[in-house]
């Protein structure tokens, strides 16, 4: 999620003081938390683009930059699917920056500043993935319509947090499902299979019927739905892990980009925060463009991108199939 910071009214601007700076601190072997020491910082801050230095062909990049200063500056329908992850309607503190919540009116206007000019980049034939959460979900599917198709409402289960004592916990979140031409658009649902147990198995002459038996026990893949209950949050044992406080699954963005993308295509995120879809994206033989504000997301992305190329597996992602949660096959959480 990349920060831009919207006053009541329309005018955007930065938070006045920065980021600090410090060495990496120790932890516990167990922790797999990704961190930048200044040595890191620095080197990764060479390898960033910003608006002074924006490269000449918009492919496997990570752009350190204000959206609206930046993305007139792109190349129109050069990405073939956009994934967007902004900042919900509900202040959040990243780092030494926040974002503030704001009147629905007012969250509108601030998704109007940018929304069109993200879809001016999408290909005739591309889709485009859009996220929130309850308060900001309708918000986003009535400024998304005008411009694309709303095919689907993807929610999946962010189950995180102790909750609220006079409240329901929010335990979900929404993606809505684009296309610029509805007959014209890549969608392959074999990729994104999910591989669920069998717990009431059929069997027609003592064979097993639409599942399989293995030693570590009876599994289906089947097609996936609209609600994903099978996505774990980063914590600090997982090595995708890093300090960003709205971080997306890598296996959330996974399901994304291999329905909605074929190898060799160009994924852009405009608040690629620190890095998840630009690294899945890397992982699955995509090409990648990731727009920035804040310098320490930017360099953590692109430490990522650097560790992606000795650790290509994805978290819950195996065999060509998505794995449920807990299954003693899912051995690539931790």
């Amino acid at each position: 999620m990349n920060l831009h910071y919207f006053c009541i009214g329309k005018t955007a601007q930065r938070n006045a003081f920065p980021f600090k700076t410090s060495s990496v601190k120790e932890h516990s072997s167990r922790n797999k938390t990704i961190l930048l020491s200044d040595a890191e910082r620095k080197e990764y801050k060479r390898t960033l683009y910003t608006l002074r230095r924006l490269p000449e062909r918009f492919v496997d990049c990570t752009i350190r930059a204000d959206l609206f200063k930046v993305i007139d500056k792109l190349p129109s329908r050069f990405a073939d699917l956009i994934i967007v992850d902004p900042p919900y309607n509900l202040s959040k503190q990243f780092g030494g920056r926040s974002f503030r919540a704001m009147s629905d009116d007012d969250y509108r206007a601030y998704i109007r500043s940018w929304l069109p000019r993200v879809i001016e980049k999408l290909k005739p034939d591309g889709s485009l993935y859009l996220c929130g959460d309850w308060r900001s979900s309708v918000v986003l599917y009535d400024e998304l319509r005008p411009f694309l198709h709303v095919l689907n409402r993807i929610t999946w289960q962010r189950e995180k947090g102790r909750g609220a004592q006079r409240n329901w916990k929010n335990g979900m979140e929404d993606i809505w499902f684009a296309v610029a031409d509805t007959q014209d658009y890549h969608f392959d649902v074999d990729a994104v299979k999910q591989r669920r147990r069998v717990l009431a198995p059929y069997r027609k002459d003592g064979k097993p019927k639409d599942w399989e038996e293995t030693p570590d026990g009876n599994f289906r893949n089947t097609f996936p739905s609209n609600l994903w209950d099978d996505i774990s949050i980063p914590y600090w044992s997982m090595r995708e892990n890093t300090s960003h406080p709205t971080q997306k699954p890598e296996k959330l963005i996974a399901k994304l980009i291999l329905a909605s993308s074929a190898p060799g295509d160009i994924v852009f995120d405009p608040f690629v925060g620190s890095g998840t879809t630009s690294v899945v994206a890397k992982k699955l033989s995509r090409h990648y463009v990731g727009i920035e504000i804040d310098e320490t997301y930017a360099c953590l992305t692109e430490k990522r991108l650097a560790l992606a190329d000795a650790d290509p597996s994805i978290q819950g992602y195996a065999d060509g199939v998505f794995w449920e949660r807990n299954t003693s096959t899912f051995t690539n959480e931790h």
